[in-house]
């Protein structure tokens, strides 16, 4: 099955790159992501394989009681519709140019959350919430990363402007059925923006926290434990 995404592994949190200044004159390279779901993995379980609806994934998300003191709810934001190119990777291209921008995976059962922590616009956690078959949320990903990995290198223009994008491979928390786990660097401008993302796909469900990596580091655990409780 071919499910069209908006890739979490270019940007889960399009704010990381749209938020950086135009024109980067260098392209960067693209390390294969950390994923348990390669090519050729294990037949996914299917135990708990009915999706959740929308209204209880958002029902699921985290809030400020679970984030601490320090974090406040950012608005959502207006949709955009810059013209978006990728440049050096053909698969990515294939799969459409909000791949490379980072809004959203495309499954019809989803719910999304943001914060800034201490009113820093660079200190920023993210969470989004899929729900699904394990198998139809297992391929999705690894149709995203597949494309990624074949990548060395490349970058993408956003409404005429250029951002190179690095990844490298982290250490993945032993969670759940499948996991990745990535820093991301985007570069524009002379600019830099670090932002780490992990996913961990647990039976019908798939979390994804994104944003600084201190801070991804210091929520996943507890994102993972809200969404898959009662089951």
């Amino acid at each position: 099955m071919r499910v069209r995404v908006a890739t979490t592994a270019v940007g889960i949190t399009a704010v990381a790159l749209l938020a950086l200044p135009a024109r980067s004159p260098h392209s960067a390279a693209l390390p294969a992501p950390s994923s348990s779901a390669a090519s050729g993995s294990p037949a996914v379980n299917e135990v708990n394989s009915t999706p959740l609806s929308s209204t209880a994934l958002t029902a699921r998300l985290l809030d400020e009681s679970d984030l601490g003191s320090g974090y406040t709810r950012k608005a959502e934001r207006p949709a955009r519709h810059d013209d978006v190119t990728v440049l050096g990777c053909p698969a990515l291209s294939d799969l459409g140019g909000e791949a490379a921008t980072g809004g959203s995976l495309d499954f019809p059962r989803q719910a999304k959350t943001s914060f800034t922590y201490a009113g820093h616009s660079d200190s920023e956690v993210s969470e989004e919430l899929y729900s699904d078959t394990p198998a139809k949320l297992s391929d999705g990903m690894v149709e995203v990363f597949d494309a990624m990995a074949g990548c060395p290198e490349y970058q993408i223009l956003v409404g005429g402007s250029a951002v190179d994008i690095a990844t490298q491979k982290a250490a993945s928390p032993h969670l759940g059925e499948e996991q990745w786990s990535q820093l991301l660097t985007f570069s524009a401008g002379g600019h830099d923006r670090v932002v780490k993302q992990t996913a961990i796909r647990d039976g019908n469900v798939l979390v994804v926290v994104s944003g600084s990596p201190a801070l991804v580091d210091r929520h996943f655990d507890k994102a993972l434990t809200k969404a898959t409780a009662g089951r």
